[in-house]
């Protein structure tokens, strides 16, 4: 039996469950990439959202490649709109962000990047998720990630469109 929704998280409820699709990636150190990711949101009651996201490569002939990115961490929310997001990476990269949420879209910025001596340099990054317009009775979830990174600026790295697979 799933625990009831904690009343604090009921404006982030439409995140809830599994997120399965795909995404770009580019960066001015590397070569643009096509990825798959699945997100997923849980909860157990308690004022915060578990979050986990894994992610893999999707080769030009459109097969599976290797694994990419993958992070875990907690949402909470204050005051109906205002967010704080822990993430932990296993690239040695820990990230606090805070931003805000207005109805079905949530604009972060990073508060705090901590990293690791063998982790690679991340000074700052945005994140923004959002429901798209609705097509055929569904809407999906989108997201961007700008990250500055390697002395460069903040840009655009990643971006996705998911669709809810639960």
């Amino acid at each position: 039996m799933e625990p009831e929704l904690h009343p604090d998280l009921k404006p982030l409820e439409f995140l809830l469950g599994t997120w399965k699709g795909a995404g770009v990636g580019d960066y001015p150190t590397i070569e643009a990439f096509n990825f798959g990711q699945e997100i997923s949101f849980t909860h157990n009651g308690k004022p915060f959202l578990s979050y986990a996201s894994r992610s893999w490569l999707i080769e030009p002939d459109g097969s599976v490649g290797r694994p990419l990115g993958t992070e875990t961490g907690y949402w909470r929310l204050h005051e109906g709109k205002q967010i704080e997001l822990t993430l932990a990476h296993p690239t040695g990269i820990v990230e606090i962000y805070v931003g805000d949420l207005a109805f079905h879209r949530i604009q972060l910025q990073t508060d705090v990047v901590a990293r690791t001596a063998t982790a690679k340099e991340v000074t700052a990054g945005t994140r923004m998720y959002g429901l798209l317009p609705e097509k055929d009775g569904k809407r999906d979830l989108g997201w961007v990630y700008e990250m500055a990174a390697m002395g460069q600026p903040l840009q655009v790295h990643l971006s996705a469109q998911l669709k809810k697979a639960d």
